[in-house]
């Protein structure tokens, strides 16, 4: 933080913009902290709809959603919370900066994100990202891992590591087509078509198709299926992971229901073939084909583990497990997304996030603090130590 920013004190008003899929139970947990909420969607009726599926109605104000129309009601020191697409992130942070608003969002850092944070920082202003499920709660499983092992196995001690981590939303009960849309499916079928770079025996590796590289990965006794995405090398550092221990393995990535490869065999084909007109066709083609209903039931398992061995004999192991089905009220995925991101929200109003980016909590002992605070708020997970 800049030496002459003073960080803008929260003025306790919450801006939450969007209420699609991922929109569930952590808006509520800001209606009871916030002194005042509003809720912007595509028309002030669809988000008084959400407000009402939502149980919030009369708790939060019901918004249409334009740009210039919430820039209209920023006040210094409002929190905006963007649920839209991450193209969409950039002007809304560009907007805060300008009225003095604080900004979270659960997605990854874009470069367009990232060069706006210096004059966030400058302004005082806190810029809250990955602060989600995936990104998200798999940093604060991972930050809390990498923290148990460094007290265990000790910074300076050459060792080797493993460190996977894999999420997915999968169908509560498995389909023929092994998946359950949980976000728009262009998003999905493009992220498959971005190579991953990841971490195996040692040595960077780079899959163009990720899919290809699709492994069967046992968790808690049953079979999925993973592969990785992304860029997944840049989070050994962002993880603490101690330059004396050298990486085996270090991959995040998705994880799918045993049998999802062969079922999407034809859309692969699809992918490795089409351009983007076609690629777009074929997405609704799925929407229309595989719709989303109330009355499907979703679940989200992710799952991280780290493995370290040391050249004395020493060893430790550790896993997180978070497996969770959606119920009536919502899905997992709303629940999974929205609560912790609520919960970095919150720390914005009180006052204990620096301004400048965060990354939902980027030590061991922060990351702590938000799973139990979470497991307060009944997201149910589990911890395995063997050593």
């Amino acid at each position: 933080m800049s030496d002459h920013a003073v960080r803008v004190p929260a003025s306790g008003t919450v801006h939450w913009v969007g209420a699609g899929l991922s929109t569930g139970s952590g808006l509520a947990r800001l209606c009871d902290t916030a002194d005042r909420v509003r809720l912007w969607h595509r028309t002030e009726d669809r988000a008084a709809d959400a407000l009402a599926r939502l149980g919030l109605t009369g708790r939060a104000e019901p918004r249409a959603f334009t740009l210039p129309a919430l820039t209209a009601e920023l006040a210094p020191g409002d929190i905006v919370v963007s649920m839209l697409p991450a193209p969409e992130h950039a002007g809304i942070l560009a907007a805060c900066i300008r009225e003095q608003a604080h900004f979270g969002c659960s997605s990854y850092v874009s470069d367009a994100v990232l060069e706006q944070v210096p004059a966030a920082t400058a302004a005082g202003l806190v810029v809250l990202t990955e602060a989600g499920l995936d990104p998200g709660i798999d940093h604060l499983f991972a930050h809390c891992l990498v923290g148990r092992a460094r007290e265990a196995i000790g910074d300076d001690t050459a060792a080797s590591y493993s460190l996977t981590s894999y999420c997915g939303g999968v169908p509560a009960i498995p389909n023929s087509f092994r998946y359950r849309f949980s976000w728009a499916p262009a998003g999905v079928l493009n992220a498959l078509r971005s190579p991953a770079r990841y971490l195996k025996d040692g040595a960077e590796t780079v899959a163009e198709r990720p899919w290809e590289v699709t492994r069967r990965h046992v968790v808690d006794g049953e079979t999925f299926e993973v592969y990785p995405n992304r860029d997944s090398v840049p989070f050994v550092e962002q993880y603490g992971l101690p330059p004396a221990w050298k990486p085996q393995t270090f991959v995040r990535g998705t994880l799918r229901l045993e049998g999802w490869l062969r079922a999407w065999d034809a859309v692969f084909e699809e992918l490795k073939a089409g351009d983007d007109a076609q690629i777009a066709a074929l997405a609704g083609e799925l929407a229309a084909a595989y719709p989303t209903t109330d009355t499907d039931r979703d679940r989200v398992v992710l799952a991280v583990s780290l493995d370290v061995r040391g050249g004395e004999g020493q060893s430790w192991s550790g896993s997180y497990l978070l497996d969770l089905v959606g119920d009536k009220e919502e899905s997992a995925m709303a629940r999974c997304v929205s609560r912790p991101l609520a919960l970095g929200v919150r720390h914005i109003l009180d006052g204990s996030l620096p301004a400048g980016l965060n990354r939902a909590a980027e030590t061991a002992a922060r990351s702590e603090e938000w799973l139990r605070e979470l497991a307060l708020e009944g997201l149910e997970f589990t911890l395995r130590v063997d050593q």
